[in-house]
């Protein structure tokens, strides 16, 4: 138990994939506008990566490794990530037309999110089990959540802000990008 919970505060805060690993920083920057949206595409991939996690495990322990077949992974974990993203787009569109309008281009981008790629290539490389992946999945996701929700609140707060004008726009976020980089390098003394 101590080792699932020093492997999620680790992936969540003081490994997280967005401010320490610079994975995922297209719908970090894309959909970090407004706090709706950030939130929408922080649970899908909240969602995304956690069964991916868990599906990409359970196939690489019980099929890949055993048909001595571990060169194929990277593809494999391709086609379970793109096919779990179908499902979700294909869910938001009936269930909440709203959010999946306001995500637009973004949601299907979580396809290519290097993030979810990047978690299922880094269980495989620490050797975790299925539930150690899975929590090292969602504590990743959450991590990514948290950091694209603060994100999207500082970036309605700047917009009532008297900034330079050669600030202005990315210039602006991608320097509170940094800001908070460095802040969650202080939780690097929790592990």
């Amino acid at each position: 138990m101590k080792e699932l919970l020093i492997i999620a505060i680790g992936s969540a805060m003081v490994n997280n994939v967005v401010l320490s690993q610079f994975l995922g920083l297209c719908p970090f920057f894309g959909v970090s506008k407004k706090i709706d949206t950030a939130a929408g595409m922080g649970g899908a991939v909240i969602f995304v990566i956690t069964l991916s996690s868990f599906v990409v495990s359970l196939i690489y322990k019980f099929i890949l490794v055993p048909t001595n077949s571990t060169y194929l992974q990277t593809i494999v974990f391709i086609l379970i990530i793109a096919a779990l993203v179908q499902f979700v787009e294909m869910f938001l569109k009936k269930a909440m037309p709203p959010l999946y309008q306001s995500l637009g281009v973004y949601l299907p981008l979580i396809t290519t999110n290097c993030a979810v790629l990047g978690v299922a290539l880094t269980n495989v490389q620490k050797e975790y089990g299925i539930l150690s992946s899975t929590i090292n999945g969602l504590a990743t996701a959450v991590g990514f959540c948290i950091a694209i929700v603060i994100l999207a609140g500082l970036r309605e707060k700047m917009e009532t802000n008297d900034i330079p004008k050669s600030f202005q726009g990315f210039p602006h976020v991608l320097l509170t990008a940094c800001l908070m980089a460095i802040a969650f390098f202080g939780f690097s003394g929790l592990i």
